[in-house]
């Protein structure tokens, strides 16, 4: 398996995992399939090359087979944090040590980067994401009560920081 940063390159491999993350997981992320499913393919690709945020991917057998996205803030008062956005791996390869791989690297970048707190989100019944976040050494500092609402059903995030 192989982590690397995303480039415009990778742009078609990054939308089609990202549509699969969409309809697989749909409580796990905040945009839906149908809002991102007709995104132009130059939005990504520009998205990929952007300065101020980090698409990694995993690789197994040259395919794309997980994501996740380091964002740090910007602003004087804040930049000394980050946040993880867009997590996924593929089903096939949970389990693999991919996710782990993906969260390795960004909790890296962040050190590389000089972040001092990164933050994240994750569906609080998601039991085996927490548990790898946990591995790293994110703690809970907060819940967002009905923070997604999906038809009928409302889903929970857990709000975590690693301090750096």
């Amino acid at each position: 398996m192989k982590i690397r940063k995303l480039v415009s390159m990778d742009a078609s491999a990054y939308i089609e995992l990202r549509l699969e993350a969409l309809r697989d997981t749909p409580e796990a992320f905040s945009s839906s399939y149908e809002e991102e499913k007709d995104y132009p393919i130059e939005q990504t690709a520009n998205r990929l090359d952007d300065v101020n945020s980090t698409t990694f991917g995993a690789f197994a057998d040259g395919n794309l087979i997980g994501v996740v996205t380091l964002v740090p803030d910007t602003r004087i008062k804040i930049r000394h944090r980050a946040h993880i956005f867009a997590m996924y791996v593929t089903p096939n390869f949970r389990r693999t040590g991919a996710g782990k791989a993906l969260i390795a690297k960004a909790v890296k970048q962040a050190k590389e980067n000089g972040t001092e707190q990164l933050y994240l989100a994750v569906t609080a019944s998601n039991q085996p994401a927490k548990k790898l976040y946990q591995s790293f050494g994110f703690t809970t500092y907060g819940v967002d009560k009905n923070a997604l609402k999906i038809e009928d059903t409302y889903y929970d995030d857990e709000l975590m920081v690693l301090f750096l």
